[in-house]
C-alpha cells in the first residue's frame, strides 16, 4: 500500500492553501492570454482523510498540496493556476467511487492522486477510466490494478490506460519480504494470516508464494476480520503452531492489536506486514512487544534521498501539523507527474489548454520522466513504477527503523 521522519510541527495548515484560487476558469474558445492565474487546473485527492488510517491519508493530502503550492510559487505552468480538491473516502470503496464522480463531473480537474487503499481504487478505476481523467496513486500495490485479474498467471492485461501508480507491487513486495526472512533473517517456518481485503489478501499470496519456494515452512494460515479487535482464536493458533515468524497481510489498525495478543499469549515471535503497517501508529497500537517486529514499504527512505532533501524542508516550512507518514514523497511525485502531463500539453499547444485537455494530459502522464522526490519518476507500458526499489524497517524504541534496502532478487 505506504516514511518518512514524523516531523513535529506545530503551525496548522493555513486555509487558503487548499483554496487556492484563479482569475478564471479555462476558455477553450479563445485560450489564456499567458499571464499566471488566467486558467484554474484542479488537481483531485482522494485518501482517507478521518477515521483509522488518516495518519496516512492526511500525509497523502499535505504532500500532493505541497507540489500545487509550489507549481504557484514557481509559476511552473505558465498561464495555469493550480488548486487542490481533497476529498475523504474514509478507506471505503463506496465513498471512493462517490468521490471519482464528483471529481469527474468537475471539469476543472485534470488529473487525481489517490487513493491509498487498492480495494477503494477497484471502485474508482472505471470511473475515472471513462472520462479519460489521470489517476496516479501513491499507495496501491495490488499487481492486479495495473495488469489484470490473471497478471499471477503471467497473463498481464492493462485493463484501465487512466490509471498508474509511483508505489511499486505486491509482486515484488511480498517475494521481497519472504526473501528477507528466510535468507537474513533466518525465520523458517511462518503462520500466515491477512484481512481478506484487495491488498492483505494479494500481498499475503505473494508472499507465500516465494517462501515456499525458497524451502520455507507454512505453520498455519488463518484469516482475521479487521474490524473486530479480539483475536484470541487465531493467536492460540500461531502459538500452538510453532512457527518462528507471523506474516500479515493488511494494514495497521488490526496489526497492532494482533501483535500485542500474540505477544500476550506468550509466543515470542516477531510480526511481519507489508507497508501497510508501516506507520508510528503501528508501533503504539502493539505495544511494548512490538519491538523487533518487521515491515517492508516502497521505496528507500526519505530521509536519507537526497533528492528528497528540499521537499522534507519545504514540508516543514509550511506548517503542516501533520507528517507526510509513509507516501508522502509518492504523493508530491504522484501530483508532480499531472503537474508535468498539465505543462507538456500547454506547451504544446500555444501556451493554453486545448479543448480535449483531459485526454492529451493522459496522454502526456504516460510519457512524463523526471527527477522526483523518490528518484526517477516514469510509467511502464502498464501504468507500473519503474522505480521498483523497497526497504525492510524494525521496530526500535518508538518508530521504526531502516535495516536495507534494495529490490526483489537483488
Amino acid at each position: 500500500m505506504r516514511h518518512r521522519s514524523l516531523i513535529a510541527v506545530t503551525a496548522a495548515l493555513a486555509a487558503g492553501s487548499l483554496t487556492l484560487t484563479a482569475c478564471g476558469s479555462r476558455d477553450e474558445g479563445k485560450g489564456s492570454s499567458g499571464t499566471a492565474g488566467d486558467v484554474t487546473v484542479v488537481i483531485g485527492v482522494d485518501a482517507p482523510l478521518t477515521g483509522d488510517l488518516s495518519a496516512l491519508g492526511l500525509g497523502i493530502k499535505n504532500s500532493a498540496d505541497l507540489a500545487v503550492k509550489q507549481a504557484n510559487e514557481k509559476k511552473y505552468v505558465k498561464g495555469v493556476t493550480f488548486k487542490l480538491e481533497a476529498l475523504d473516502d474514509q478507506a471505503q470503496a463506496s465513498s471512493g467511487q462517490q468521490n471519482a464522480t464528483k471529481l469527474v463531473a468537475n471539469k476543472d480537474v485534470l488529473g487525481v492522486v489517490g487513493p491509498l487503499n487498492s480495494s477503494v481504487s477497484e471502485a474508482m478505476q472505471k470511473v475515472f477510466d471513462d472520462a479519460k481523467l489521470p489517476q496516479i496513486s501513491p499507495a496501491n500495490t495490488s499487481p492486479s490494478l495495473t495488469q489484470g485479474p490473471k497478471w499471477a498467471t503471467g497473463e498481464k492485461t492493462r485493463t484501465y490506460k487512466s490509471y498508474f501508480r509511483t508505489a511499486t507491487t505486491d509482486a515484488i513486495q511480498g517475494p521481497f519480504a519472504a526473501q528477507y526472512l528466510f535468507n537474513k533473517a533466518g525465520k523458517k517456518k511462518v503462520f500466515l494470516i491477512d484481512d481478506k481485503k484487495t491488498y492483505g489478501a494479494g500481498l499475503a499470496g505473494t508472499f507465500k508464494g516465494e517462501f515456499t519456494k525458497l524451502g520455507g515452512q507454512i505453520a498455519g494460515e488463518g484469516h482475521i476480520d479487521p474490524e473486530s479487535k479480539d483475536f484470541s482464536a487465531i493467536v492460540t493458533q500461531v502459538k500452538n503452531s510453532g512457527a518462528d515468524v507471523v506474516y500479515y497481510g493488511g494494514e495497521y489498525p488490526a496489526a497492532g492489536p494482533l501483535s500485542k495478543q500474540i505477544k500476550a499469549s506468550g509466543a515470542s515471535i516477531p510480526l511481519v506486514g507489508g507497508d501497510g503497517i508501516y506507520d508510528k501508529k503501528y508501533v503504539e497500537l502493539a505495544g511494548e512487544g512490538a519491538q523487533g517486529d518487521l515491515a517492508t514499504s516502497v521505496g528507500a527512505p526519505v530521509e536519507s534521498l537526497p533528492s528528497a532533501k528540499e521537499f522534507i524542508e519545504n514540508y516543514k516550512k509550511a506548517g503542516y501539523k501533520d507528517p507526510y507518514a509513509a507516501y508522502g514523497g509518492y504523493s508530491y511525485d504522484s501530483a508532480w507527474a499531472i503537474i508535468e502531463g498539465v505543462k507538456k500539453v500547454v506547451d504544446a499547444n500555444d501556451g493554453k489548454l486545448p479543448a480535449d485537455a483531459r485526454a492529451k494530459v493522459l496522454e502526456a502522464v504516460q510519457g512524463v520522466s523526471f527527477d522526483g522526490v523518490t528518484g526517477k519518476v516514469s510509467f511502464d507500458q502498464y501504468g507500473d513504477a519503474t522505480n521498483k526499489q523497497l526497504t525492510v524497517y524494525k521496530v526500535e524504541g518508538p518508530d521504526f527503523k531502516a535495516v536495507e534496502s534494495g529490490t526483489f532478487g537483488g
